[in-house]
């Protein structure tokens, strides 16, 4: 039988996932990250995009927005002001997102805060590829 460890993943609204798994892979900010049972203790932020995880062999994927990300050796807590399946993402959604945001950025005269339309840019961004990630390795539930 495989080593696991028991994982949450909790959006600012609910919790998205709780169970145990073999393994859990995410970016944080200073690139991605691979955890495992036994994993020395870690504490780092998150960026937006991909959370997965492997529960018996199969591949479940989540997306983030962005978060902390606390690893004890067998227990993983994923805290995110956005969660949701990778399933549950609107692809409509984020590409309209994704336009606005371009929009923003590339019209000179409006007054909008280009960090912010960057941070807009980039979620969208993350949840295409959440969106694409799940269409490559079909699907999740």
């Amino acid at each position: 039988m495989a080593m696991t460890m028991h994982v949450d993943i909790v959006s600012a609204e609910k919790a998205i996932f709780s169970g145990t798994c073999e393994a859990v892979f995410a970016s944080a900010v200073m690139g991605e990250l691979g955890i495992y049972p036994r994993h020395t203790p870690l504490l780092t932020s998150l960026k937006a995009g991909d959370v997965r995880v492997i529960i018996e062999g199969k591949e479940e994927q989540f997306y983030v927005s962005g978060g902390t990300l606390e690893v004890q050796p067998h227990i993983v807590t994923i805290l995110a002001d956005t969660a949701m399946r990778a399933a549950d993402v609107d692809e409509a959604a984020a590409l309209a997102a994704k336009e606005d945001a371009e929009r923003a950025i590339n019209d000179g005269d409006a007054k909008v805060d280009l960090a912010a339309a960057q941070a807009k840019m980039a979620e969208a961004m993350a949840q295409l590829r959440s969106i694409e990630r799940m269409r490559k390795t079909g699907g999740s539930h």
